[in-house]
């Protein structure tokens, strides 16, 4: 029996994983807290890298961090599972029975009790009840989906080389991750010309589909149109002010009627809170599913909650969804929340500071913006400085979790693999 102060994090993502790993190096490895990382995965990716793992042009198996190990290093322990149930009066948390393959049950449901505990668990592509995309279309919210549309993908290929026949791919969604992939994808397809399956290169067709009027809202009006000049230099169809009505198995069907056909059709549209949150023992959450918290990230309804990243909403001073937030947000508990727990101290207010925000179209080009909103990137070499600005970003991110040492070898061997593996996934 233990008298520590029990924390459990549930999500392994870019917030949930750094805040274990700061408290767990800090107050884990001591034995003054008692940490739990609970996520229905068994190791961490970063997910602005999603759609490289979609494309093959990265492969995960060297850019994932294996949750038990990192556990075991960093002074927290990890617990596979997905929440199913919040009991608040009784501190305890359910996790959904473990079912294998074969719908098999693997392991009954599990309890874990708290004195805390903070939600990490992200979002999720939001479909707005579109009818049919949830039964025909593929999304890019973990590393699981990335790997299908990778297997599709290169299976679609080599048939496509074999048989002389186009590959034709429609993404709903003119946001970050949407205008990536599609970049993302043609770059595969180059590199993978490079490997002479046969003297021509199949043609692959791939239409962005975005309901506002612009790509890339979230930037400036000027890189907005720059990537879509961007997009149309590679032939990939840029199509705005188009509404998507449902999906079926061959396409989508647009409000005004007409139709978009695609063997692949993916949805990287809006943003929603998985649909647990929507049942956590009245916890009060926003039309989108995301936790409704106060400004400092405590639950409105329950001091004993907090939630942070994708997953929340901040009630009076709402902020993005992106990475950037997550991981502000995630220090800013790992700084306050020791005081919070041993020393009964409210936590006090979050507050965003915008670093600003940067967007990479494969090896094509990039853009940033700034928080004052002036930009740059553009043209061969600044659009470089913003493409190794990004790859900066996930650095900090490896350097973070791992340390410098640790961090340090990371980046090595991954320059090392890129000497003695193809530069897109084949196999």
């Amino acid at each position: 029996m233990t008298n520590r102060f029990r924390l459990v994090i549930i999500g392994g993502g870019v917030a949930g994983l750094a805040l274990a790993t700061r408290l767990g190096n800090t107050l884990g490895r001591s034995g003054r807290l008692e940490i739990t990382l609970v996520d229905k995965g068994f190791s961490h990716v970063w997910k602005p890298m999603l759609h490289c793992f979609a494309a093959g042009t990265a492969r995960n198996e060297n850019d994932r961090i294996t949750f038990v190990s990192h556990a075991a290093a960093h002074g927290f322990r990890f617990c596979y599972g997905e929440i199913a149930h919040l009991d608040r009066a009784n501190k305890r948390i359910t996790l959904a029975p473990l079912m294998e393959e074969n719908n098999q049950l693997l392991l009954e449901e599990r309890h874990l009790d708290y004195d805390a505990v903070v939600f990490a668990i992200g979002s999720r592509a939001n479909d707005f009840g579109t009818p049919g995309v949830v039964e025909h279309c593929m999304f890019l919210d973990n590393v699981v989906e990335a790997n299908n549309f990778n297997e599709r993908f290169r299976h679609a290929i080599i048939q496509a080389y074999g048989r002389g026949t186009p590959v034709d791919i429609a993404i709903v969604g003119g946001g970050a991750t949407g205008v990536q992939l599609a970049a993302e994808l043609h770059k595969a397809l180059d590199i993978g010309a490079l490997y002479n399956f046969t003297p021509v290169t199949p043609e692959m067709r791939v239409t962005l589909l975005e309901a506002g009027p612009r790509i890339l809202p979230a930037f400036p009006q000027n890189v907005s149109d720059a990537a879509q000049k961007q997009l149309e230099a590679l032939n990939i169809t840029v199509r705005t002010n188009t509404m998507v009505s449902g999906a079926d198995e061959s396409g989508f069907i647009l409000k005004d009627g007409s139709r978009v056909n695609a063997q692949f059709r993916v949805w990287a549209a809006g943003v929603k809170a998985p649909d647990v949150t929507r049942d956590m023992d009245g916890l009060d959450y926003q039309r989108g599913g995301q936790l409704t918290v106060q400004a400092n990230l405590q639950s409105t309804v329950d001091e004993h909650v907090f939630a942070l990243g994708d997953c929340s909403f901040i009630k009076d001073a709402p902020v993005a969804p992106t990475a950037q937030v997550a991981r502000q947000q995630a220090h800013h508990l790992a700084r306050h929340l020791p005081g919070y727990i041993f020393n009964k101290k409210p936590v006090p207010d979050f507050n965003f500071r915008n670093r600003g925000a940067i967007v990479a179209l494969g090896d094509y080009n990039g853009w940033g913006a700034f928080a004052d909103g002036k930009t740059f990137g553009g043209g061969f070499l600044n659009g470089l400085s913003a493409r190794l600005g990004h790859m900066a970003l996930y650095r900090q991110h490896q350097f973070e979790l791992y340390g410098p040492f640790r961090g340090a070898i990371a980046c090595f061997t991954d320059w090392l693999d890129g000497f003695v593996r193809p530069s897109v996934r084949m196999d």
